[in-house]
């Protein structure tokens, strides 16, 4: 049996390793354009600072090593232009410009995606680049050595763009970073985007958002690169990073009769084309949202990897093959010490598929509070009606990975939003707290699908907060340093001596009570409900409040 696989990165080899598990007899070649297989590219940007101090460290495996261990034939610098899927037969060019031929009894697509150039000039200049290949990562990485201080202009603040930008600043050379959308991080929601924003501020990142780049244009007299953006001229830069998104590497399969959605390949559950023998896997696919049940892009390396083993074994092993499983888009990234995370849909892309949910916001310590090092995790939980968990984004610092790791498992194994109070997780007071921040989410979700309590956002009460007496419960010392004009101030120990001037002041009104980070003003709701009042608790208090307002 002769399997032929075009791609030799995430998908392409975890689909070839798994073949020969399975099938010492297959023959097994894999086609890869570029001079690397194996490559880690998620570590470059991380070879841009040094946290990754050698190029070696990128290059996992080789096409020699992999012959060794695996008795794989890989060749690099080999293009495939198409293939004929009734002659089972894939065409291709290799590095001098001669042309292969490649016979097959099952073909592999794990082309993978190439970085979305902006329609602007010099793209095709040394200075310059995209990051997706260690040949980029080495001659930016020069470039930022050559002398302190060198100015890069980094498009686009994904998270290959934010990393990007955070590991260029860390070598002391001078970074911009321009988004076209509104805050860093789009996939992150407004709310937790603003820590990326703090954080690469704090690095000394300068940032322009809500803008494009226009043009680019060489100086000749000092031979740097001028910037014009859709809201102006930036000064000058010597290196311009370019990771403005990504696009499928299929145009060649869809020319060979692939069927493909704005170029993404379309396959079923086991990664089926609509050709026979014809299978894709990875990034150039599209995977279907376990929550919304929407198709589309999703390029990240552990899902890739995984697709990779799951058709090797329907090709290999169809009566015990699973099927691809749908994803939920669980990403992190570090920007200093601040660390962001999500795991679901966004909102946006809930609203998109016409879902109703309710988003809890919850401020909890990553560990005991009374263990030296606290600090505090910034929790947005999104749940349905029906108590199902939707997704989450946390950002924060130490914690950070468990707690989205486990929403998504919890996702995962279809868990409701009410079941997380009973996880048994570990404690002990380094790690985390009797009641962890995990079981917090759950009782919230509880409480809210009980009716127990409500929550308004911040944005609601930046827009207005209509007819509504403002009810402050924190300290003297907390109001008096900061809060919002116009609001009754009652400490929440004292509620309940001061019932009566609270119903006067509300006049019937409902009441949104307020305090640091949402439990005291909790404390002081279920009072409040009990006295036959009609409150709500300012998600995230003044916290979140202040945090918005400064992102405005």
């Amino acid at each position: 049996m002769g399997l032929v696989i075009i791609g030799g990165t995430a998908a392409g080899m975890s689909c070839a390793a798994r073949a020969r598990r399975l099938d010492e007899s297959c023959e097994i070649t894999v086609l890869e354009q570029t001079a690397h297989v194996s490559s880690a590219s998620c570590g470059l940007p991380y070879y841009l600072s040094g946290t990754i101090a050698q190029r070696s460290s990128l290059e996992v495996e080789t096409a020699q090593s992999l012959k060794a261990a695996l008795n794989i034939q890989v060749l690099t610098g080999m293009r495939a232009t198409g293939f004929d899927h009734l002659r089972r037969q894939v065409h291709a060019i290799d590095a001098s410009g001669q042309s292969h031929d490649f016979p097959y009894d099952d073909l592999v697509l794990a082309t993978g995606t190439h970085a979305a150039m902006p329609p602007i000039t010099m793209l095709n200049e040394p200075s310059v680049t995209a990051l997706r290949t260690i040949e980029d990562a080495e001659s930016i990485r020069r470039a930022a050595k050559a002398h302190a201080g060198t100015r890069v202009l980094v498009i686009g603040a994904g998270f290959i763009g934010v990393e990007a930008a955070e590991n260029l600043a860390r070598t002391k050379a001078d970074v911009t970073l321009v988004e076209a959308s509104a805050h860093p991080l789009p996939p992150i929601d407004p709310q937790l985007a603003t820590y990326a924003t703090e954080a690469l501020t704090h690095l000394g990142v300068e940032i322009h958002t809500g803008t494009l780049v226009q043009r680019l244009e060489r100086i000749e007299t000092d031979n740097t690169i001028r910037v014009t953006l859709s809201e102006g001229t930036m000064p000058p830069v010597d290196r311009v990073v370019i990771a403005a998104g990504i696009a499928p590497n299929t145009d060649f399969a869809e020319a060979s009769g692939v069927a493909c959605e704005r170029g993404w390949i379309d396959t079923d559950e086991h990664g089926r084309t609509n050709l026979d023998h014809v299978w894709a896997a990875g990034d150039a696919t599209l995977r279907t949202d376990r929550v919304t049940g929407v198709r589309h892009p999703l390029a990240l390396a552990g899902p890739a990897n995984r697709e990779g083993r799951l058709v090797a074994d329907a090709i290999h092993d169809p009566d015990h093959a699973r099927t691809i499983p749908p994803a939920l888009g669980t990403a992190i990234v570090a920007i200093g010490d601040m660390v962001i995370s999500t795991t679901g849909p966004t909102t946006q892309q809930l609203d998109d598929a016409h879902m109703s949910y309710t988003t809890l916001r919850l401020l909890p310590s990553q560990h005991a509070g009374y263990y030296p090092g606290a600090e505090q995790l910034d929790m947005l939980v999104r749940i349905g009606a029906d108590d199902r968990l939707l997704g989450a984004q946390i950002a924060g610092g130490a914690g950070v990975d468990k707690r989205i790791d486990v929403i998504a498992t919890a996702i995962t194994a279809g868990l409701r939003a009410s079941d997380l109070i009973d996880l048994d997780l570990a404690y002990a007071p380094p790690f985390g707290s009797a009641k962890d921040p995990i079981n917090f989410a759950g009782y919230m979700a509880q409480d809210t699908l009980q009716h127990i309590m409500t929550q308004q956002q911040p944005e609601a009460l930046i827009e207005g907060h209509g007819d509504m007496l403002l009810l402050d419960v924190r300290t003297d010392f907390e109001y008096q340093e900061s809060h919002i004009p116009g609001t009754l101030h009652i400490p929440h120990t004292q509620i309940r001596d001061h019932i009566d001037d609270i119903r006067a002041a509300a006049h019937g009104r409902p009441v949104l009570v307020i305090c640091h980070s949402g439990k005291r003003a909790y404390l002081a709701h279920r009072i409040l409900a009990q006295h036959g009042f009609e409150s709500t608790v300012l998600a995230g208090g003044m916290n979140a409040l202040i945090r918005l307002l400064s992102s405005q």
